[in-house]
């Protein structure tokens, strides 16, 4: 079993930016794909960026692509989201999410990710 807990949420002005964390904690051994979604009210849960444990290129929405950055920590198993720019639109509940596996083509298939954080306030005011 793998738990999630994300860290690092707020509000911000539109232009700032603020980076989030996800430490997991359990079984973390094997290949693991371990990202961030987001859900704004009324809005269905879209992915916003994922990282694969053992190398590879990082996926990332296109509404994000040059102003979101995602790495990984494996030593502390720990994810982290740095999201500079921010919109308003960036306004959402953030999760952090992971699967066995690697991160594919339908890395943002939400039903795809077995492991969920209980999420953290993202804010953005214009």
């Amino acid at each position: 079993q793998v738990q999630l807990v994300e860290s690092g949420g707020g509000s911000v002005q539109a232009g700032g930016s603020l980076r989030l964390s996800c430490t997991a904690s359990g079984y973390m051994y094997g290949s693991i794909c371990m990202g961030w979604f987001r859900q704004a009210p009324g809005k269905e849960r879209e992915g916003v960026a994922v990282i694969w444990s053992t190398g590879g290129s990082p996926y990332y929405a296109d509404s994000v692509k040059g102003r979101f950055t995602v790495s990984r920590d494996n030593a502390k198993n720990t994810v982290y989201l740095q999201m500079n720019s921010l919109k308003y639109e960036d306004t959402a509940m953030y999760y952090c999410a992971a699967h066995r596996g690697f991160c594919g083509g339908s890395w943002d298939v939400f039903s795809d990710y077995n492991y969920w954080g209980q999420g953290t306030q993202v804010t953005v005011s214009s």
